[in-house]
């Protein structure tokens, strides 16, 4: 198989691991394959924006989300660098709400992660002029765009010791997912479950 599907412990959240072809040019890995994805999730994969970022090392860009329904669904890669990629489960009433999964990306296995519409997303630069790829669902909307806190106790996310944290402002500043709550602006687990089997029709 020329990518490998594997789902992670967070529902709706998957690795995707391409095999590589290497000879005397250099190699050639297939980041994307639109038929394992489809067979691993049920449904194709629709991408109405790519975005991509470069960061300085430290750089920690999250923990961001898109109100659902409509949401935002993300298929990360890094191509450049190195991140450590984090996965939020932020859907009220999910079995795992609150718990998060890490996965490293960058250029020895070119390991991308799919993260479904009602999922945070986050991640740390540990090498200089990271970049990182995202296949994204739906586009951008700022009125839609919602951040929590990666500082948040409740959360427990951890970052490397030997590098120096630098956040934008937005995030910095970030409510923690206490406040979301209780002002109704978390994704609701039912309502991501109603919405993932749109997708699947």
């Amino acid at each position: 198989m020329r990518v490998k599907a594997t789902e992670l412990s967070i529902p709706g959240a998957w690795e995707f691991l391409p095999q590589s072809f290497p000879d005397e040019r250099g190699s050639l890995q297939i980041c994307y394959d639109a038929t394992v994805f489809a067979d691993a999730l049920g449904f194709e994969l629709t991408v109405a924006q790519v975005n991509q970022s470069v960061s300085r090392r430290g750089v920690i860009r999250g923990v961001h989300w898109a109100d659902v329904p409509v949401g935002q669904a993300k298929y990360v890669s890094c191509p450049r660098g190195a991140v450590l990629d984090v996965v939020v489960d932020l859907r009220v009433g999910s079995p795992t709400f609150g718990r998060h999964e890490v996965t490293r990306l960058d250029t020895v296995d070119h390991r991308a992660v799919y993260l479904s519409e009602g999922l945070g997303h986050a991640f740390i630069a540990i090498e200089e002029d990271s970049v990182v790829n995202y296949l994204c669902s739906a586009r951008y909307t700022p009125t839609r765009e919602r951040v929590v806190s990666v500082h948040d106790p409740e959360l427990a996310l951890t970052w490397p010791d030997d590098v120096t944290p630098i956040l934008s402002t937005r995030d910095a500043d970030a409510p923690t997912l206490a406040d979301l709550r209780d002002a109704g602006l978390l994704p609701d687990y039912a309502e991501c479950q109603r919405f993932y089997q749109t997708l699947r029709r």
